[in-house]
């Protein structure tokens, strides 16, 4: 069935500042001239003055600009345009289910206002991603919850010159939850497995990997900022078959937005989650108690790592891969304890 032809909102007739015809004025009789020389004068008030936003309204008529409501128009034109794709299914998604149009209009704008007023996020080094092909960042885990992923998202998009988006790697857990399942597809995460970074990393595409997994995310508030095992390595070896750079990436401030000083193993057993968070304000105040705090964070991204220069056979050695991964893992270390130098405060 064809598609229904679709009228623009923000057409000329909409930024005329009157909605007429240029043809004929209202109130014209029939042997007057169009206006093709411009609007008609504006007719003085019998005080002798020119009512002001009548005069303004012809000033911005002959200049061309927009009227009041031309902006509003283009939103609403838009925002129609937008249901009207997803209720007839004209969007397209990657082979990943990654919906470009959704996280960039509405996934995008719900985190970015908890990125830019409630954290505060500061980004250095965004220049260390390049521009265009692939590129593996690698970055510390940490908070309880993984909102340092989500922030992580919205700093590389809101903050490289190219807006470029970053494709997750995230635990099995986030694609075993009904409704996070088809969130994290949709804004482009994928299964943290060799073979998926593989083909987004060839295909040019900035892929992240939290090597720490959940022993980073679920660790104990007295171990902040100390990073955990980075398991085998299967990160680099994955970058070094595609050939692509290994951005080192330090995140300071998630640490402290849910402090953990306890861990019920009994109930996460029960629930099937690799920990239960005890914290000073969860459980015992309900659901405020999920609020996380609102510290300001950092996040700096390293001195790439090339790996285009080895051969096709490194990538199964294992001693390059240790000392790949060990290289990343201190880089990574070593800046976050230099943020924390630097930094005033957990709030400001």
């Amino acid at each position: 069935m064809a598609d229904a032809k679709v009228i623009p909102f923000d057409d000329d007739r909409s930024r005329s500042g009157a909605g007429r015809r240029r043809g004929v004025l209202p109130g014209a009789g029939r042997g007057q001239a169009s206006g093709a020389a411009g609007p008609a004068p504006v007719s003085a008030l019998p005080g002798g003055q020119v009512p002001g936003g009548a005069a303004e309204a012809a000033g911005a008529s002959q200049d061309g600009g927009e009227g009041p409501g031309s902006g509003w128009d283009r939103r609403i034109a838009g925002g129609l345009a937008f249901l009207r794709r997803r209720l007839t299914g004209d969007y397209d998604v990657d082979e990943f289910g990654y919906d470009k149009e959704l996280t960039d209009q509405v996934l995008m704008s719900v985190l970015r206002p908890l990125a830019d007023n409630y954290f505060r996020v500061e980004v250095k080094g965004i220049e260390n991603i390049p521009s265009d092909g692939g590129a593996l960042i690698v970055a510390n885990h940490s908070g309880t919850l993984p909102l340092d992923g989500l922030m992580l998202q919205v700093a590389v998009h809101d903050n490289h010159p190219a807006e470029r988006h970053l494709r997750l790697l995230a635990a099995d857990l986030v694609f075993m939850l009904p409704v996070v399942n088809e969130l994290a597809r949709k804004a482009g995460h994928t299964l943290a497995c060799a073979e998926d970074a593989e083909r987004l990393l060839q295909s040019g595409e900035v892929v992240g990997v939290m090597p720490e997994g959940f022993k980073g995310l679920g660790k104990p508030f007295g171990e902040r900022y100390k990073l955990q095992r980075f398991g085998r390595g299967g990160f680099v070896s994955t970058a070094l078959r595609a050939g692509v750079p290994i951005v080192p990436c330090s995140i300071v401030g998630a640490e402290e937005i849910y402090p953990m000083i306890g861990n019920s193993k009994t109930l996460a057993r029960v629930l099937g989650v690799p920990y239960f968070p005890i914290t000073p304000t969860f459980p015992w105040l309900g659901p405020l108690g999920a609020l996380p705090l609102p510290t300001k964070w950092t996040i700096q991204f390293g001195e790439p790592i090339p790996t285009d220069g080895y051969p096709p056979e490194a990538a199964e050695d294992p001693m390059l891969m240790f000392n790949l991964t060990d290289q990343v893992r201190e880089q990574i270390q070593h800046t976050l304890y230099k943020l924390l130098v630097q930094r005033r405060s957990v709030f400001f």
